[in-house]
């Protein structure tokens, strides 16, 4: 049986500049839906994993505005929301592509928690950006009167509120994804597993706590796919293929590379933070926890890159291309 973990990115539910409409959230879905379609119809059984940046922040920002009236929820409890919000439009639209192609699979979501250490020490340092985008001015505004850390991003030209991104060291609910997509020959669920990186927990005093923060999605995909046994992971993204010596001059598109020569690019700093690094760095986990090969590259070129055609392609070390 040929399968594999499939992180697809918030591009992939709304892109740049968009209002986050159902309408408009539903519509990019049903397109992401489409692609993934073609490569479980081609045999291949997957996990689905998905950011959940925009909606998050928007309901934590819900929580602001009605807190007055309403006993506002934590950040955990919203990433658990966003999950049920984000599974119900990908199942949504997944089940309405199997029933169009006649094919006898099911898309079940699953909401997951993730394990962080309560001592991480970006519990101290929020970077992780959720919510919409603001100006200047208002982002001042927000932080004097909420007290919110703002970051300009300089590739969209406006600021967000950040938050914790502790890094993740288990997943609560791994047995039964394992369970679901290794089904046999007749396995017919398609499963969605992590949204939006998965509630970040602590394990204390024989407890499982909920705590304010968001894990990276990426991270969390790759912990996922070593603890389900995974052998392939794909980032999908907004690029076909990721670039050395990006900007300048001897920019060149990443096809094959191994995992010494990806760590070695990133080592260097080629993967800046706020864009490629988490995924680099998500890539290099899942390697060197078992995984064989990783794929990044973007939503409409996944079919193309499965089969050997587009994206790049990083291979661990002691297995050939």
């Amino acid at each position: 049986m040929k399968t594999a973990v499939i992180a697809i990115g918030g591009n992939a539910i709304l892109r740049a500049g968009e209002e986050a409409t159902l309408e408009n959230q539903m519509r990019n879905v049903s397109a992401t839906a489409k692609a993934l379609t073609d490569i479980i119809q081609s045999g291949r059984d997957v996990v689905i994993t998905h950011g959940n940046g925009p909606q998050v922040g928007d309901l934590y920002l819900r929580n602001e505005l009605a807190k007055d009236k309403v006993q506002p929820m934590t950040l955990d409890v919203c990433v658990a929301q966003s999950q049920g919000q984000i599974g119900y439009m990908l199942q949504n639209a997944l089940n309405s592509e199997f029933a169009a192609r006649h094919m006898n699979k099911v898309a079940v979501s699953l909401i997951t928690q993730v394990i962080v250490s309560e001592d991480d020490p970006a519990f101290n340092d929020p970077t992780k950006p959720i919510g919409r985008y603001y100006n200047e001015e208002d982002a001042k505004k927000l932080e004097q009167e909420k007290g919110w850390k703002m970051v300009l991003d300089k590739k969209r030209g406006g600021y967000r509120k950040v938050v914790p991104s502790p890094k993740p060291i288990g997943i609560v609910e791994s047995k039964p994804v394992r369970r679901l997509i290794f089904g046999g020959r007749d396995q017919a669920e398609v499963v969605i597993a992590c949204g939006g990186g998965g509630i970040p927990v602590v394990f204390k005093d024989d407890r499982y706590v909920g705590v304010e923060a968001v894990v990276d999605k990426d991270l969390a995909a790759a912990m996922l796919g070593n603890n389900i046994k995974e052998s392939l992971f794909i980032i999908a993204t907004d690029v076909e293929h990721v670039f050395a010596d990006f900007g300048k001059p001897t920019q060149r598109p990443l096809k094959k590379v191994s995992e010494s020569q990806i760590r070695g690019f990133y080592n260097s700093g080629q993967f800046p933070p706020g864009s490629m690094g988490p995924k680099i760095e998500a890539a290099i986990r899942f390697l060197k926890g078992g995984g064989e090969e990783v794929i990044i590259t973007s939503i409409d070129k996944l079919f193309e890159a499965i089969d050997g055609t587009a994206g790049t392609h990083i291979y661990r070390d002691d297995v050939s291309p």
